[in-house]
């Protein structure tokens, strides 16, 4: 979501410091919360019928493959890509909201779900094939690359171009269920507040922070199939060496796992939300005092 501050810009000059500030908060918190991201994206991979890995399983298993600093495998890439993701969103979004609106309205529900939509849309275009590096960094065995610009080649080489946008489908798909689920728990929480006689015109940190993380939680459980999908994806070379398709790939997991297989990986996914919503809040709202806005 972009933050409701960026709706209300007045002064264009001060956007790059928004930007700044969001880009903080999203390393510090991707970096605090990278264990259970990469515990996440190794049971989302590894588990089967016959492996069903939970999150201390899957913890202890990357301990003992590469030690405790294995935790933070492919947290590099992950923050190096937050900067040109929030630049292109926050960009793409104030375009959009102008265009709906004028530059001085507040868009409605709707528009701002379409404007959102289409920011996360164009972002995730550009920023997938690091997307696809992520998730192989962080699931590369000890030794296996030397690097982000050895893997970079490495998949280029074996699997060609094409293979930085695998995953794609999945991950535009995905937006609509998110933006659409998240936004709207995010109203319907404002709206229950405003009901109960509270000042929402200046709202508490509490309340905003306990919005975003239930309207962020909400909304990735109602995506997280095509989220498990996108990373399978992604990481199939890893896996067994193929050129998958999103149908296969939703027909492997649910004839090996079922239908609990679609949501493998949920519960550090779960876990990381408020540390990670707690942190990225703390540190936004530290960056913005620091900047003067």
């Amino acid at each position: 979501m972009v933050p409701v501050e960026v709706l209300e810009v007045q002064n264009n000059g001060a956007l790059w410091k928004f930007l700044l500030s969001g880009a903080m908060a999203g390393a510090v918190s991707r970096t605090g919360t990278a264990p259970l991201d990469r515990a996440k994206v190794y049971m989302q991979v590894y588990s089967s019928r016959n492996n069903l890995l939970n999150l201390l399983g899957g913890l202890r298993s990357m301990v003992q493959e590469g030690g405790v600093h294995s935790l933070w495998r492919g947290n590099g890439i992950n923050v190096l890509k937050i900067a040109p993701e929030y630049a292109i969103k926050f960009a793409v979004f104030e375009q959009c909201k102008n265009y709906f609106c004028g530059e001085h309205g507040s868009p409605p529900f709707q528009e701002r779900l379409l404007a959102g939509s289409l920011a996360v849309a164009i972002s995730q275009t550009l920023i997938n094939p690091m997307e696809v590096l992520k998730t192989r960094l962080t699931l590369r065995r000890t030794g296996q690359y030397t690097g982000l610009l050895h893997c970079g080649r490495q998949i280029w080489k074996r699997e060609g171009a094409q293979a930085l946008y695998r995953g794609y489908l999945p991950n535009m798909l995905g937006i609509i269920p998110y933006a659409c689920t998240d936004l709207a728990v995010y109203e319907m929480l404002h709206c229950l507040w405003l009901k109960s006689g509270r000042d929402m015109e200046d709202p508490s940190s509490l309340v905003n922070l306990s919005s975003v993380t239930l309207s962020t939680t909400c909304g990735q459980m109602a995506s997280y199939p095509l989220t498990l999908v996108r990373t399978r994806m992604q990481a199939q070379d890893t896996v067994e060496g193929s050129n998958p398709t999103m149908s296969g790939v939703f027909r492997q997991i649910l004839a090996e796992q079922g239908w609990r297989g679609l949501y493998r990986g949920m519960t550090p996914t779960l876990l990381k939300v408020l540390p990670a919503g707690g942190i990225s809040y703390m540190v936004y709202e530290a960056m913005k005092k620091t900047l003067g806005v």
